[in-house]
């Protein structure tokens, strides 16, 4: 699946353009809009995972976590870190000696996660930085990680690319996100994402559309054997994928060997 594709609008110039779930935006509106999301759903993100999945999402970043294999003294950059889950995690077992980064492209969900470290007595360095654009030296970091973050970038090989810059020789990146669910279940899960995901965002965080497009988004996300290639496209070693929940989420990894 490609990132963006071009269009010609009627004066003929060639226009770049991606998706915003089922839509085609262009893609200077696509950073806004989502934007608009999370800033929406911040303060409700947390309560809603915990609905939508039934309490899964712990468990799927509590395996993340594992596979990072953090250890002390490590350097750890977490994109699209959110709220602060896998953040707090890695901090916990990076410890005093090492160095974890909190970013995220969306203001909003910052400080939401910057208060959560606080209330759980830890102050690490946070960024408001674009995944696209990472604002640290080439080869300073063990790990990155993202979840549930890259469906929502533009330019999705680049971003995967600057994941792997920032890494150093032997380092590894690890994506979660939502995946390609297996087929018998199909059926289900689509009536499920937009049916009941709409109505809890409208019930819960007073908005339906951005869950809306949480379902879209995920349809419109390279599936397993894709992103895997997009991974090794870009340079990445010894890719591997990990389905969990029938494929509805999915653990990719990939080693930076220089």
């Amino acid at each position: 699946m490609q990132d963006e594709h071009k269009q010609t609008d009627q004066a003929g110039d060639a226009e770049s353009t991606t998706h915003f779930g089922y839509q085609t935006v262009r893609e200077a509106e696509k950073a806004k809009k989502v934007a608009e999301v999370f800033h929406s759903v911040a303060r409700r993100y947390d309560i809603m995972n915990d609905l939508m999945s039934a309490g899964l999402h712990r468990a799927w970043k509590a395996f993340t976590v594992r596979r990072a294999g953090i250890r002390p003294g490590m350097r750890v950059l977490d994109i699209a870190g959110g709220t602060g889950d896998l953040a707090k995690a890695f901090a916990l077992r990076a410890g005093e000696s090492g160095e974890v980064w909190l970013t995220d492209i969306n203001e909003s969900m910052l400080r939401v996660g910057r208060d959560r470290m606080a209330d759980h007595g830890l102050v690490l360095p946070a960024a408001v930085c674009d995944a696209e654009k990472l604002p640290f030296p080439s080869a300073y970091f063990d790990r990155v990680s993202v979840a549930f973050g890259l469906r929502n970038m533009t330019h999705k090989e680049q971003a995967l690319a600057e994941m792997r810059r920032v890494l150093k020789p032997g380092g590894k990146l690890l994506v979660l996100e939502f995946s390609r669910v297996a087929a018998p279940l199909a059926p289900a899960y689509d009536w499920y994402s937009f049916n009941i995901l709409p109505w809890l965002g409208s019930k819960v965080a007073g908005d339906a559309d951005s869950y809306r497009y949480l379902a879209e988004s995920i349809r419109m996300h390279p599936d397993q054997q894709t992103l895997s290639g997009m991974m090794e496209g870009v340079g990445f070693s010894n890719v591997q994928y990990f389905n969990m929940t029938a494929g509805v989420v999915a653990l990719h990894e990939g080693v930076n060997l220089g």
